[in-house]
């Protein structure tokens, strides 16, 4: 596992969040401090952010039909960001956005009714479903063999909307935020507001070929709903990938904040693993997929929460150690029976899974007891 991410052995944390250098594709500074606070630094003292709102009146002036076509395409969920990007676009700057979902792998019922409202307060909408006795294989598989049962979710939700625009003849996609650069990752792509296609297999694909799905039952027709378009098509689209946070400060809690518009409600209670209750909201398994990255990387879902929130200045260090202290390994108990039943796998295999993704320099075990080597805080921990 360690040399399939090129994990350093030598955990390091950065000085000014709670991150640390296991995060995949992660670099640190000489004084310690990670690119995605220094990112983050830059966004709030090295930006003219009014030069910014010009230029993507300039993108909207450049892509907006006068016919009554779609000319832009979000991804949204229905969850606060998407839908803030969407409401933003069609609202202030005139366009006419067709809002897009991959449908979630086992969805919640807060999910679906803050898509329905979003839909409801005056967007057109196009809904994704693949196969779901397909889907769950892909998820059992990808649970099994990448660690991350998640994987099914993001081929379809990063290819879906291609495949859309494709279809709509729509040459503008709009997301929200860009999150190699704003949660630490490639930093590629930094400084510009779009991002190559050709980045969409680097960072979000394991890699995987279509003869492993085969070797494991699935054809290519199974796969179809999951795939990108045509690469050739893609270009012959004129297709292009923009981030909303490139041209706007991005601030998540801000963004949740505007939402009166779309009906987003959050949660009543915090999700598991993590102190709020507004985010990631749509999908009984994504609770696993927090999981799963604290198990191979030692960063659950409290770290990845304090970190963006301890750079968006609303905690200190200390607190988003604390918080990581006290929510970063919980189990996401909530939805585990039904985890199993979806994958069709039992307490033993779970486990066994589980614990093949353990790192040796993250982890040690002390009788039964699995504890972090390096917590955040100092010592040994007991999750």
């Amino acid at each position: 596992m360690q040399k399939q991410y090129n994990l350093p052995s030598d955990i390091k944390f950065c000085i000014n969040c709670t991150v640390s250098n296991q995060r995949p594709r992660i670099t640190f500074d000489e004084k310690g401090v990670c690119s995605a606070c220094n990112y983050a630094n830059f966004k709030r003292h090295g930006i003219n952010w009014e030069e910014r709102y010009k230029e993507l009146a300039a993108l909207c002036d450049m892509h907006r039909k006068s016919n009554g076509e779609y000319d832009v395409i979000v991804p949204c969920s229905g969850g606060k960001d998407g839908s803030f990007v969407a409401h933003q676009l069609k609202y202030k700057y005139g366009m006419n956005p067709l809002a897009v979902t991959w449908a979630p792998l086992n969805p919640t019922a807060i999910g679906r009714q803050n898509l329905d409202a979003f839909i409801a307060s005056g967007f057109n909408h196009i809904l994704g479903t693949p196969n779901p006795v397909v889907t769950r294989k892909l998820t059992s598989l990808s649970f099994k063999h990448l660690g991350d049962p998640f994987q099914p979710f993001i081929y379809g939700q990063t290819n879906y909307p291609l495949h859309m625009a494709v279809k709509h003849n729509v040459q503008l996609i709009m997301y929200g935020e860009n999150g190699e650069v704003e949660y630490g990752g490639d930093m590629k792509n930094a400084f510009k507001p779009t991002r190559d296609i050709a980045d969409h297999d680097k960072h979000y694909f394991s890699g995987l070929p279509p003869q492993f799905w085969a070797e494991h039952g699935v054809s290519l027709a199974d796969l179809y709903p999951f795939m990108a378009p045509r690469y050739d098509d893609i270009k012959k689209n004129e297709t292009e990938i923009h981030f909303f946070g490139y041209y706007k400060f991005w601030d998540q809690q801000e963004n949740y904040y505007c939402l009166e518009h779309t009906g987003f409600r959050p949660n009543t209670e915090r999700s598991e693993g993590a102190y709020s209750k507004y985010a990631s909201l749509d999908d009984k398994i994504d609770g696993f997929r927090y999981y799963l990255a604290f198990i191979k990387f030692g960063i659950g879902r409290a770290t990845s929460d304090t970190a963006h929130k301890i750079r968006d200045g609303k905690i200190t260090r200390e607190e988003g150690i604390a918080l990581v202290k006290r929510y970063d390994h919980e189990f996401p108990s909530r939805h585990y029976k039904e985890f199993l039943e979806y994958c069709d796998i039992n307490e033993d295999d779970f486990h066994e899974v589980i614990d093949s993704w353990r790192a040796d320099h993250i982890w040690t075990k002390e009788g039964n007891d699995w504890r972090l080597r390096k917590p955040i805080w100092g010592g040994l921990s007991k999750p």
